[in-house]
């Protein structure tokens, strides 16, 4: 990125992608519709701009660890708009470094005053596919098998599931990773995880969250899942790509029975339920307070702001029900979450590229700073947006 104009550097980047994913032995990734992928270009980054990046990440888990207070106080959890049926497991995985964290994605703007945070995806990123293989696979395509890439992601997967492992090293290794079944995008992102953890030492199965099966009572007390004709197995170990705060709004009964089985140790979660703190949009403004004019940190508050800001829900995704206000002209995102607690951030220009795509950085975080990768679109960024690589010079 050149940061003097907010332009961004683009380089030719063609190739049969497909084929090179598959030489990798990883079909599937393809075949589950692993492919937002914008063959022709990729992002030029130099070293600095790329460590900048990894840096910015660790320094804000850090900082955003450091805000929240240690006994998790009523009024706090009420500020973030935590679900009042999710305080006991929050507390309880916050106080417990058994419950680990395994991973997230800071999205991030690569501005002329430096990089700033827009958000935290805390609980149930996702990319992770695109980012972990997709983009790595592209340079073999492109056939720029000497080119540098932060694409580091899968490595610190199979670390921090090694962590989680060995913290819980009282319960058998055997995860079980859940999905919506309706989303292959989900499901692939899951069977990266899956992979991850097998090399971690790890038995993984991927089961749809509608098929588990959860017993809080005699000797079925568990987590279940179908492995095979008439055969099923308990899991202690079990990651969710389903959203805590939708568990706790839709499913209580749900909730109600995974806080009991964590309470007695019969089962572990990740990620565990304070991640929902990181991801609540109302922690920018209580990062903000915790941090005011960190150079990290774009102004947020619980009230509106002047000049030109964006207004988010607290548990939007997807772009959806955003507003951007600009002296009292207001442009709206349709979306579902228009009644749901709303944060005030200062507005901020994405780069942009001489075609008039805005870019954002998307930097995971699994125990550090460990993966780069850019999402492109004319407009506000959604899941949808376009997926670009990107390459590091020197």
């Amino acid at each position: 990125m050149q940061k003097g104009n907010g332009t961004v550097r683009l380089t030719s980047h063609t190739g049969d992608v497909e084929t090179a994913v598959r030489g990798l032995g990883w079909d599937w990734c393809v075949e589950e519709g692993c492919t937002n992928y914008v063959p022709g270009e990729a992002v030029v980054l130099t070293m600095k701009e790329a460590d900048a990046l990894l840096d910015a990440a660790s320094t804000l888990y850090d900082m955003l660890v450091q805000a929240v207070p240690d006994d998790l106080p009523e009024a706090f959890l009420k500020v973030l708009g935590i679900p009042e049926n999710l305080w006991p497991l929050v507390r309880q995985s916050w106080n417990d470094e058994r419950h680990w964290h395994l991973y997230g994605r800071f999205d991030l703007a690569q501005t002329t005053d430096g990089l700033k945070l827009l958000e935290f995806n805390a609980d149930t990123a996702t990319s992770i596919p695109e980012t972990a293989v997709v983009q790595w696979a592209s340079l073999a395509a492109a056939g720029k098998h000497d080119a540098k890439q932060y694409s580091g992601l899968y490595e610190a997967l199979v670390e921090q599931l090694k962590t989680w492992r060995m913290l819980n090293d009282d319960l058998p290794p055997a995860l079980l990773l859940t999905y919506l079944g309706a989303s292959a995008e989900d499901e692939t992102n899951c069977a990266v995880i899956a992979q991850a953890a097998r090399e971690a030492g790890f038995e993984a199965h991927l089961c749809p969250i509608e098929e588990l099966s959860i017993s809080t009572e005699g000797a079925e007390k568990g987590v279940w899942a179908q492995v095979g004709a008439e055969q099923w197995q308990q899991f202690p170990f079990l990651f969710k790509l389903l959203p805590w705060e939708q568990i706790a709004w839709e499913e209580p009964e749900l909730l109600e029975s995974l806080t009991f089985l964590s309470r007695i140790r019969n089962v572990v979660i990740a990620n565990p339920a304070y991640t929902l703190l990181f991801q609540s949009k109302g922690m920018l403004a209580w990062l903000w307070k915790a941090f005011p004019y960190h150079p990290l940190l774009l102004e947020a508050d619980l009230e509106p702001l002047n000049n030109k800001y964006i207004r988010k829900p607290y548990f939007g995704r997807e772009g959806q029900s955003v507003e951007i206000v600009d002296k009292g002209r207001i442009t709206k995102i349709e979306g579902e979450y228009d009644d749901q607690q709303q944060v005030y951030q200062r507005w901020c220009d994405l780069p942009e590229d001489k075609a008039g795509y805005q870019y954002q950085a998307g930097v995971f975080w699994a125990g550090e700073g460990c993966a780069i990768g850019f999402r492109r679109e004319k407009g506000i960024i959604s899941n949808l947006s376009q997926f670009v690589p990107h390459l590091v010079e020197g």
